[in-house]
């Protein structure tokens, strides 16, 4: 699981089946080196059973951990998912942008 800030969201008309009806959010991880963002893992497409909003910090979980929380038994066509959303953390020595409070301008549907 990461920590990481929803940047975004995705919309696709031509997708896997069990992709149907699921929320896809673009999620920026805050990583261990006290980066915004790894570019090893950036950005991270998840699945989100909770309703996250644009700017809110989320729990991402990975794999079988991640299709489980929407119910199923773990095959889903989808690695990550949202499992939960934020009120409140405390890191040491964590950069002020990992606290950043004002959410990235919400995109357009369609827009490129």
């Amino acid at each position: 699981m990461f920590l990481g800030r929803v940047i975004g969201e995705v919309w696709a008309t031509k997708k896997m089946a069990d992709l149907n009806g699921k929320r896809l959010l673009v999620v920026e991880p805050l990583d261990e080196r006290r980066d915004p963002a790894s570019p090893k893992v950036t950005p991270v497409i998840a699945a989100d059973p909770l309703g996250a909003r644009y700017g809110e910090h989320v729990v991402v979980a990975f794999g079988k951990a991640a299709r489980v929380a929407f119910g199923g038994d773990g095959d889903y066509a989808f690695e990550a998912a949202i499992v939960g959303i934020v009120d409140r953390f405390d890191v040491p020595e964590a950069p002020a942008t990992w606290h950043a409070t004002t959410p990235p301008a919400v995109p357009t549907k369609g827009a490129r």
